[in-house]
């Protein structure tokens, strides 16, 4: 079984398309998102309403969460008061763009989602099984790792939410970070997504897909949120 996984597009409507036209092309069998719709980039809607009509089961990210329920915070954790200011501003913009239908749709996403893939059990969340808004970093402290796998109950727990893909083995459990399609921030601006191959093995591979980053950082420089946005898709970067 082939399946692709992708998360926090945060309003990036052209690296969206782009990812979807190369998972198209591969013939995934499922394809799921795991969060973050919304936040940063300058078409919020449009990124909810392409989900929405593809019919692609998504879990609720900390973003969603935040727009979709109005509340004053993203959950997000910042490094400074400068990118604090900024997320702010990010999270009150989006709350201000999404109409009420697409809050609507954002209230009623997944919290986690479960099922069984030859013989696996596949485990998909946003942050971490336990905290929607936790990051699961590949340089955490391993015994953390290891209780977080023993109280999976899976074979496979796939995430999101660092922006930073990687996998690893803990206690037999792989652990998958898709990486972002709409804002990575590893130095390589173009769309990240995992593609996930279950039979005997659980086979991982990390697509990169480009697109117009120019046209994004456009978009975000000809909105009302801060430039710096922009700046941060061209470097792939905060």
């Amino acid at each position: 079984m082939k399946i692709a996984l992708f998360s926090d597009i945060h309003g990036n409507m052209h690296a969206l398309e782009a990812v979807l036209e190369e998972i198209d092309r591969e013939r995934a069998d499922r394809v799921y998102c795991l969060g973050d719709l919304v936040g940063y980039g300058a078409y919020p809607n449009e990124v909810i309403e392409l989900i929405r009509s593809r019919d692609i089961p998504t879990i609720m990210g900390n973003y969603d969460d935040g727009v979709g329920f109005d509340k004053d915070d993203c959950g997000c954790a910042y490094k400074g008061a400068e990118m604090r200011r900024l997320g702010d501003l990010s999270l009150q913009w989006s709350k201000e763009q999404v109409t009420s239908e697409n809050k609507e749709f954002l209230r009623s996403l997944h919290s986690q989602i479960r099922f069984p893939a030859e013989g696996k059990r596949v485990f998909l969340v946003h942050g971490s099984p336990r905290k929607i808004n936790e990051y699961l970093f590949e340089d955490r402290p391993l015994f953390s790792l290891e209780r977080i796998a023993r109280e999976s109950e899976a074979d496979l727990l796939a995430f999101g939410h660092t922006h930073l893909p990687y996998e690893k083995d803990v206690l037999g459990v792989r652990f998958i970070n898709d990486g972002s399609v709409g804002k990575p921030k590893d130095g390589n601006p173009r769309a990240g997504y995992a593609l996930v191959e279950i039979g005997d093995r659980i086979e991982v591979t990390f697509r990169r897909v480009p697109y117009d980053v120019d046209a994004a950082a456009a978009a975000v420089r000809a909105s009302s949120l801060p430039a710096q946005f922009a700046d941060m898709l061209e470097s792939a970067t905060g």
